[in-house]
């Protein structure tokens, strides 16, 4: 089984590849934003730091915690930020780990795929057998933003400025998906990397 690392910019199409991936390969995808789920939710070692640290008031009435007070508490405050993130990061690692071992066990997949925009950063290209780069040029990822999820363009500013450069992905990618223009060329793309890997089906 194969592990593989999908990163890249904000609006670069990272969803879409991984839906067309998820059809042509017998594999698992795990976000981290799903990980990240998962480790906060009542109970784990994670909601009790994060509520200590945040206070009740970051907690919903379901109990979760509250991620839209907490990203307004935390992106306004680099220390908490880092606090937050010291104790998340290592979990979700730790939670992307076990389940990776799982799949690994039970021989059900080919490939087990994590998406994160920070795999970089965070050392997964020293724990995944490869990492992928999903590329869109700036001015697409930016139509993009503003047009599918309303960003204004400081948003996008902010959010561009917080991420690495194309320079450091291309630089640590094994292999680079071009999501830039039409899709059927992002699925061709997909298409010849999956039947050269031995993934598609």
């Amino acid at each position: 089984m194969k592990t593989i690392g999908i990163t890249g910019g904000a609006g670069a199409g990272k969803t879409e590849v991984l839906s067309y991936i998820e059809k042509k390969c017998r594999c698992r995808v795990l976000l981290a934003d799903s990980a990240a789920h998962a480790v906060e939710a009542p109970g784990q070692p994670c909601h009790a730091r994060l509520t200590a640290l945040l206070g009740p008031e970051a907690v919903g009435a379901d109990g979760f915690l509250d991620k839209k007070k907490m990203a307004a508490r935390i992106f306004a405050d680099d220390a908490l930020r880092k606090q937050v993130n010291d104790i998340v990061h290592p979990a979700v690692k730790r939670y992307i780990l076990s389940e990776i071992e799982t799949e690994r066990r039970a021989g059900r997949i080919d490939a087990f795929f994590v998406e994160a925009a920070l795999l970089i950063e965070d050392g997964y290209g020293e724990l995944l057998d490869e990492l992928w780069y999903i590329y869109a040029g700036p001015e697409v990822r930016r139509r993009r933003l503003a047009q599918k999820r309303g960003y204004p363009a400081e948003r996008i500013d902010g959010i561009f400025a917080s991420q690495l450069s194309e320079e450091r992905f291309f630089a640590c990618c094994k292999t680079v998906i071009d999501n830039s223009g039409e899709l059927s060329d992002t699925y061709r793309q997909i298409d010849g990397i999956l039947k050269e890997a031995g993934l598609y089906r």
